[in-house]
């Protein structure tokens, strides 16, 4: 019999431990895209923290969909559950009741109001496809619930599954201080980070390479995810044409490798418009699959609001997923030689897209109508506005560099770049790694410029 792959830790393993600690907590909802982590994350925490389980799964056990039948009270449908399976003990104060697959029936989420008030037990749910299963639920219990978004590793937790619990800390107190890493750290922390970007974050895929220390069947996952998802589309997407959906999905890796990244919907078939087409895109964005950058009206504070919404970029929401899109010459070019200076930098744009919302940024860009200038993203700390310009070479950034220097742009005085090299700071501009960018918020969190920032230059190229 084969061995059960060791758990992978998780951030969630955290916000968990927190959860239950809280006297005054409310059920809660954990979603996400699908085969992220969701379900094992939560029976870990259940097996380490509960006397008891009472685990109900409503895509395996169809059977307990008919639990509210005598309605929503928290003791009516625990009645019903021991029903339908005498084996299920409640007790009180010591059982974590799972509603796991929450979108095959999204109405036991009226539920948690009265599990709230009967306060006997704990609830937590979890599902894939949440934003767009609300829709069906009477009533979602707004005030008796909290939600958590769960998302694939990020390069963190992928650093703590190698056994580099400590590497974070370290590397965040180097971006601090401005202290580039030795050649020997750098060499370490990107090999890590190229592993991490060939294999992405879904756990099954992590898991594989952890167990065979090789890249060994990871392709085959990743396309088979990729599919998984389309399949999703034919039987979640609801008055909505699934090709269109997969077109979409289709099209994003083609776009990324133009010079112009924004998403043109007359590029994905003749005749296509984007009325037509923008609640596929609210649709894959709302099931955790793609990540939507929108382009700005112009580059100030405040960001929220300051966008157009026609105009915008899309990612994979885990770089993995890109690459099982790319060609098979693309496919070689990056797995045999490492370049990941395939499709035009496009690689390197999505994993920074992909780190930056997995810590909980919303994502804008800006291209200047009539003008070459056009920045990657944009991100806040305290009253300064930062440019983010990811470069697949260590060049020049020269949009930023306008930016910085024009006099236009008022909120506007430090630029952040990520590039294979190392830490430093000239001109204005914070360098960065790419492997230090999950980091960038507890970086920007104390944000203080350097006294003397003009002048000050620790760049330092491997």
């Amino acid at each position: 019999m084969e061995a059960k792959p060791p758990y992978i830790q998780r951030k969630a393993d955290f916000y968990l431990a927190e959860w239950k600690e809280n006297p005054q907590k409310l059920p809660l909802i954990i979603k996400g895209a699908r085969q992220i982590g969701k379900t094992e994350t939560i029976l870990h925490f259940a097996a380490r923290n509960y006397e008891n389980t009472v685990y109900i799964n409503f895509v395996t056990d169809e059977k307990f969909k008919s639990i509210i039948k005598d309605g929503y009270e928290a003791q009516s449908i625990v009645k019903n559950i021991t029903l339908i399976d005498a084996s299920k003990k409640f007790i009180p104060h010591k059982t974590l009741i799972i509603f796991d697959e929450l979108q095959e029936f999204p109405e036991i989420a009226t539920s948690l109001k009265f599990f709230k008030i009967d306060g006997n037990y704990d609830v937590v749910c979890s599902g894939s496809l949440l934003g767009i299963s609300y829709r069906r639920i009477q009533s979602n219990s707004v005030g008796y619930k909290i939600d958590y978004e769960m998302s694939s590793l990020d390069f963190e937790e992928f650093l703590w599954a190698k056994g580099y619990k400590d590497a974070p800390q370290e590397m965040l107190s180097k971006m601090k201080n401005l202290t580039p890493f030795t050649e020997l750290e750098h060499k370490v922390y990107a090999d890590l980070f190229h592993d991490f970007c060939i294999t992405g974050g879904m756990p099954a895929i992590v898991s594989s390479y952890l167990q065979k220390g090789t890249f060994e069947g990871i392709l085959e996952m990743q396309r088979q995810l990729v599919l998984s998802y389309k399949e999703d589309a034919k039987k979640y997407a609801e008055g909505l044409d699934k090709m269109r959906i997969a077109n979409v999905l289709n099209h994003i890796p083609v776009q990324l490798a133009k010079e112009n990244k924004k998403f043109q919907i007359s590029k994905v078939a003749q005749g296509a418009r984007f009325k037509d087409y923008w609640g596929c895109i609210e649709w894959l964005k709302d099931a955790g699959i793609v990540i939507v950058c929108y382009c700005m009206n112009f580059p100030e504070l405040p960001l929220k609001g300051n966008y157009d919404a026609s105009k915008y970029k899309l990612y994979f929401f885990d770089t993995g997923l890109l690459l099982a899109n790319l060609d098979e010459d693309s496919q070689e070019d990056l797995r045999v030689h490492g370049n990941f200076g395939v499709y035009k930098g496009a690689l390197y744009e999505n994993i920074i897209a992909e780190s930056l919302y997995k810590q909980g940024f919303e994502l804008y860009y800006y291209k200047k109508e009539d003008s070459t200038l056009e920045e990657d993203f944009f991100v806040r700390a305290k009253n300064f506005l930062i440019p983010v310009e990811v470069k697949a070479t260590n060049g020049t950034a020269k949009s930023l560099r306008t930016l910085l220097k024009s006099g236009h742009y008022a909120d506007i005085t430090y630029g952040i770049k990520c590039i294979q090299g190392n830490i430093g700071f000239s001109q204005n501009v914070f360098t960065f790694p790419y492997f230090c960018s999950f980091l960038l918020k507890r970086y920007l969190k104390d944000f203080a410029p350097p006294a003397d920032a003009v002048s000050l230059s620790t760049y330092t190229k491997l």
